[in-house]
């Protein structure tokens, strides 16, 4: 992206934390790093990290997503980007981070005046000679897909495939139907017909199909398909919508 959107997608940041509400008060740092703070023209995409504290409710939000299966941090993140795309979210990474050799810039801290991190945004100027920052636990089967996997799944799976407990093959995701008439009814049930995500799971249930994954040992978007759960899970398919639909099969040695 341009230097100028990323910016402002920084500044749009700064604006709703100032609005305040839950959970973005909870926000303790906003630090940015990577690409971006080293001044490149057209960043891959904004890489934010975020410390932040707890209360009771999001302890309980956040063990009721875990229980179920779900990302306990879409909700701040959608509270932080709003409906935009291009910013990479890392929570509680300020410890982790340096030690990786990535270089932390203090955006805004809690109890500052948020004119401050204005300023601070303000100073990180651009630098022709910054190309975008490279990327770290990368493998060939991510190239293309690297903005939609995040990297703390990134790292996890480099992990994995690097000691050889997994392999990951890259699939092209085509419309289809599904024979599983079951798993179509699943589908039908948790999404409208004018969905992308109902388009996006029927397309990654009819890939496994075709695999010969049997769709009961299928975890869907953080729900079981059949709702089995005395059999092993054998798939995790978590969706994003997009002009083409990809997908990354990741299968245990």
């Amino acid at each position: 992206m341009k230097r100028e959107r990323a910016t402002r997608l920084l500044a749009d940041v700064i604006t709703r934390l100032e609005d305040g509400g839950w959970p973005l008060g909870l926000v303790e740092e906003v630090y940015v790093f990577g690409s971006y703070a080293r001044g490149a023209l057209e960043p891959n995409d904004v890489d934010v990290v975020i410390e932040h504290g707890t209360d009771r409710r999001w302890l309980g939000e956040s063990l009721d997503a875990s229980t179920n299966g779900r990302d306990s941090y879409v909700g701040m993140r959608q509270a932080l980007r709003g409906r935009t795309r291009g910013i990479s979210f890392q929570f509680r990474g300020r410890s982790s981070l340096p030690d990786e050799g990535f270089e932390l810039f203090l955006l805004w801290r809690k109890g500052e005046p948020f004119s401050l991190a204005r300023e601070r945004l303000a100073s990180l100027t651009a630098d022709p000679a910054a190309g975008p920052a490279p990327r770290n636990h990368m493998l060939t089967e991510f190239e293309g897909l690297e903005s939609m996997v995040p990297r703390p799944a990134r790292i996890e799976l480099f992990g994995r495939h690097a000691k050889g407990r997994i392999s990951i093959t890259p699939l092209r995701l085509v419309d289809g139907d599904l024979e599983d008439s079951e798993a179509a009814w699943h589908v039908r049930r948790r999404w409208v017909e004018t969905s992308p995500l109902r388009r996006a799971a029927t397309c990654a249930l009819v890939a496994l199909e075709q695999r010969g994954v049997d769709l009961s040992e299928v975890t869907l978007h953080g729900q079981r398909l059949f709702g089995r759960d005395q059999q092993a899970e054998r798939c995790f398919v978590d969706l994003r919508t997009a002009s083409d639909l990809w997908g990354v099969s990741w299968t245990a040695e």
